[in-house]
């Protein structure tokens, strides 16, 4: 069977390159920057443009947070009705005082609120950690009731040992959690901190 080749984005060409990983089908990215900084003027925006506030809203959020890439992903529910599930991913990235990779993923699943499952993972690209827990859907949102979001997260100190990269997959479907983690595996499988790109053509991973 022939391989379908991932789309190489422009941005893992840049010199200023320091994270790759590929995303799996069912994704397409979210111009982050570009939502963070639009203004609907509000007089002349249609109902349709009006309802992207909160996704507008959310994008300044993660911004600020240090987000550096979002996609947003749909996937049948194989287990369930089959009808659509929604789910964000994230990459953002955290600074860190010095400590041995191993320690910074140890101290960032222990932080970790409201956790329900942790596990630590031997990446290609080194130790890191996997957290699973339930948050409160922000307000940014603008969700008609509150609404309770599944969150996994992916810890994966760099090789410097001052940052972490940050690999977060939110959902409301709740009741998904061992297959999100698996999704969120396979994606933080493929992170490499040194270009995958070099040398012959292969299936290349996007980069943040």
């Amino acid at each position: 069977m022939r391989r379908v080749p991932y789309a190489i984005d422009d941005s893992a060409h840049s010199e200023d390159a320091d994270v790759w990983f590929a995303m799996p089908p069912g994704f397409v990215s979210l111009p982050l920057e570009e939502l963070a900084t639009s203004r609907c003027p509000s007089a002349q925006v249609s109902s349709g443009l009006a309802d992207l506030g909160p996704v507008l809203r959310l994008a300044r959020l993660l911004v600020e947070a240090g987000t550096v890439h979002c996609s947003l992903g749909l996937h049948a529910d194989d287990v369930g009705d089959g009808g659509p599930l929604l789910s964000l991913f994230i990459l953002a990235w955290r600074g860190t005082g010095w400590a041995p990779r191993s320690v910074l993923a140890a101290r960032a699943a222990a932080c970790a609120e409201r956790a329900e499952h942790i596990e630590t993972l031997d990446l290609p690209c080194g130790p890191a950690a996997l957290v699973q827990s339930r948050l409160s859907a922000p307000p940014e949102l603008g969700l008609a009731a509150p609404r309770e979001l599944l969150q996994v997260t992916v810890h994966a100190p760099c090789p410097d040992g001052e940052r972490i990269a940050i690999l977060s997959l939110a959902t409301t479907a709740v009741g998904q959690g061992r297959y999100y983690r698996a999704l969120l595996t396979d994606i933080a499988v493929t992170v490499s901190f040194e270009n995958p790109l070099t040398g012959t053509f292969i299936d290349a991973p996007d980069k943040e």
